[in-house]
C-alpha cells in the first residue's frame, strides 16, 4: 500500500510549514509520492532530493478549462522545478459540450510534452460531473493519447472517487493506463476497497493515517 499513496495538499491556502510537514512525513513513511500546487514543486524537490519520494504537481486544476497553452505552459515549468508526474485536469466542460476534438488536442498537446520529457501524465477527469457515456468518452479519448494514468478526481467537486467508477474505468482502458483514485479517501478500508477494485494509485491528505 504504501508504494501506492501520493500524500497530497492541495487547498488555496497551504503553507509553506505545510508542505515541509508533508514531504517528511512521506519520507517517514516511504510514501510513492507528494502531490503539491505548482507554486511548491521547487520547494518540495528540494526537500526530497535525497529520497525516494516523487515529487507530484496539477495542471489546470480544479476546474479544467484554463487553455492550452497555458496547461502546456505550467506543465513544462513544473517539470523543470523539479516535479516528475502531472496532474492535468481535462477540459470538462469542452467534453460536456461534445468538442471531443478539442478535449484530444488539449491533452494530447500536455501529453507530448510530458512523455518527450520521459515524466508521467495523468489525465483527471473529475467522474461527480460526468454522466456514464461521458466517462466512457473521457476513456476514449485518454487510450488514444496513450496517457499514463486516469485520475477519478480534483477532491473540488462534490464527491471523489467511488468503488464503481475504478471498476468503470478498469473495464474500459487498456491495461498499460494505470488508475489514480483520489477525493474523499479518509481510511484504510476505502483505499483497500479502491485498490481491490483497480485502483494503482491512492491520492490522499491523509496518508500516514491510512498506515
Amino acid at each position: 500500500m504504501f508504494a501506492r499513496i501520493e500524500h497530497t495538499i492541495l487547498k488555496a491556502d497551504t503553507s509553506a510549514k505545510e508542505i515541509t510537514t508533508l514531504c517528511d512525513e512521506a519520507m517517514k513513511h516511504n510514501l510513492f509520492g507528494v502531490c503539491v500546487p505548482p507554486y511548491f514543486v521547487k520547494m518540495a524537490a528540494l526537500r526530497l532530493k535525497e529520497s525516494l519520494v516523487k515529487v507530484v504537481t496539477v495542471v489546470g486544476f480544479p476546474l479544467g478549462y484554463n487553455t492550452t497553452p497555458a496547461k502546456v505552459e505550467e506543465a513544462r515549468k513544473a517539470i523543470d522545478e523539479g516535479a516528475e508526474e502531472i496532474d492535468m485536469v481535462m477540459n470538462i466542460s469542452a467534453l460536456k459540450n461534445g468538442d471531443f476534438n478539442f478535449v484530444l488536442n488539449d491533452i494530447q498537446s500536455v501529453a507530448t510534452l510530458v512523455q518527450l520529457k520521459s515524466k508521467k501524465l495523468k489525465v483527471i477527469i473529475e467522474n461527480a460531473l460526468l454522466t456514464e457515456s461521458e466517462k466512457l468518452k473521457a476513456c476514449e479519448i485518454c487510450t488514444m493519447v496513450n496517457v499514463d494514468f486516469v485520475k477519478t478526481s480534483t477532491g473540488f467537486a462534490k464527491s471523489g472517487a467511488t468503488v464503481d467508477d475504478i471498476i468503470l474505468l478498469r473495464a474500459n482502458l487498456p491495461s498499460n493506463i494505470k488508475i489514480k483514485a483520489s477525493g474523499g479517501i479518509k481510511t484504510k478500508e476505502q483505499a483497500r476497497e479502491l485498490v481491490k477494485a483497480g485502483a494503482d494509485r491512492i491520492g490522499t491528505s491523509n496518508g500516514p493515517k491510512l498506515l
